[in-house]
């Protein structure tokens, strides 16, 4: 069976989602015979290379939200990921196009090394002092040998701008296809579609779902579940 996960380095939900999905996954009957892709989505696809804020910035542009509530929800958010077992920083991230990421991550697929760089590059985001986007494309080379691959091949696909371009834009085009409005967006089989940073409880249904039916894609959205979508990720509220 094969598991699809569109899904944005930049998306909170994607980190927590994926947590989530994995210990499903772990405690699948079936889980060997499972193999995983992940799929590209950028939430902020016009975004230029050049162009850095911080993650307070760009929620308070997106929401109207003061400081103080995008840090309050940052909190929140770090009890969500700490629960899963991921680090999160709170404080002083920033934000940027992830595109060239993306496309480390088809060289990734390529040579067997995609969760690797994935997990690395999560991360790198959400949980290092450094910044993925600001420091050139050396710190993403670094990364992308942290992961287990070629620190020549990673610059050759920076220096290109078109390498794997295509691959990026093929996954989009195909996740708005398939119905994905936000991410994380996860297909099964192509006959279940899970909807958003999910329990794992719901996950492990999904599976079982997948692994016994042959039927057209099925979407499981309990409508309130958190995801990324084209207008920015939704704060969490405070408890």
């Amino acid at each position: 069976m094969r598991v699809e996960i569109w899904s944005d380095i930049a998306c909170p939900w994607c980190y927590v989602g994926k947590a989530r999905f994995e210990k499903a996954l772990a405690a699948f009957p079936h889980r060997d015979q499972v193999e995983v892709v992940h799929r590209s989505f950028e939430l902020d696809p016009g975004r230029a290379k050049g162009d850095i804020e911080t993650v307070t910035s760009m929620l308070t542009k997106k929401y109207g939200m003061s400081a103080a509530q995008v840090d309050a929800g940052e909190d929140n958010l770090a009890q969500l990921a700490a629960a899963e077992g991921l680090g999160y920083r709170t404080r002083g991230r920033d934000h940027g196009s992830t595109f060239d990421m993306h496309r480390l991550l088809h060289l990734a697929k390529e040579q067997g090394r995609q969760a690797e760089l994935l997990q690395v590059l999560y991360r790198a985001n959400f949980a290092d002092e450094r910044s993925v986007y600001s420091e050139g494309d050396e710190r993403l080379v670094g990364l992308a040998v942290a992961a287990g691959l070629d620190a020549e091949d990673a610059r050759k696909v920076l220096a290109d701008p078109d390498a794997y371009a295509d691959d990026v834009r093929a996954d989009e085009r195909e996740a708005a296809q398939l119905g994905a409005g936000g991410v994380p967006f996860f297909v099964l089989d192509r006959k279940v579609g899970v909807s958003g940073a999910q329990p794992a409880e719901v996950f492990s249904q999904a599976l079982t779902q997948a692994w016994g039916e042959r039927q057209p894609l099925q979407l499981i959205d309990s409508g309130d579940a958190e995801a990324c979508g084209p207008d920015g990720c939704a704060v969490p509220p405070q408890h």
